[in-house]
């Protein structure tokens, strides 16, 4: 089980099953979004997690030209997840949401083509200048 939170607490999410993938993304949205040079993101399916608390929506086009869905804590401002058009039965979790330092590292790295040059990510980790929804996302979508 994994528990997140904004910074203030209000704003919680409790996912039942492990992650079923985890994302660094470099894209500009996502480093406005988290202050840093890349987001992380968990992704877990929609089904399996619990929200609690008020949230507030921020609908955007993403890189991938479909719309992503942030949901931020209306007091004290922290992303907790989000929800990919591209990816309808997945939620995402922003990693620092979950501050568990034994979380596992990405297993992909998308959007690099706006990645800062000084970022090194794990050599086991699968590069892509654009994203990889077309690649990974009938994969998730089944729950593989």
């Amino acid at each position: 089980m994994a528990d997140a939170h904004c910074l203030c607490g209000a704003l919680k999410l409790t996912a039942r099953e492990p992650s079923m993938m985890v994302v660094a993304c470099h894209c500009f949205a996502c480093q406005r979004r988290t202050g840093a040079p890349f987001g992380v993101g968990a992704f877990y399916a929609i089904d399996t997690v619990e929200i609690s608390g008020a949230a507030t929506e921020f609908v955007r086009v993403g890189d991938s030209g479909r719309n992503v869905r942030s949901y931020f804590c209306p007091t004290c401002g922290s992303t907790v997840y989000w929800k990919p058009d591209a990816l309808p039965s997945m939620i995402g979790v922003a990693v620092g949401a979950l501050a568990a330092p034994d979380f596992p590292a990405p297993a992909l790295s998308v959007f690099e083509r706006s990645k800062h040059h000084w970022v090194h990510l794990d050599a086991e980790t699968e590069h892509f200048h654009e994203g990889a929804m077309r690649k990974y996302s009938p994969d998730l979508t089944r729950g593989a």
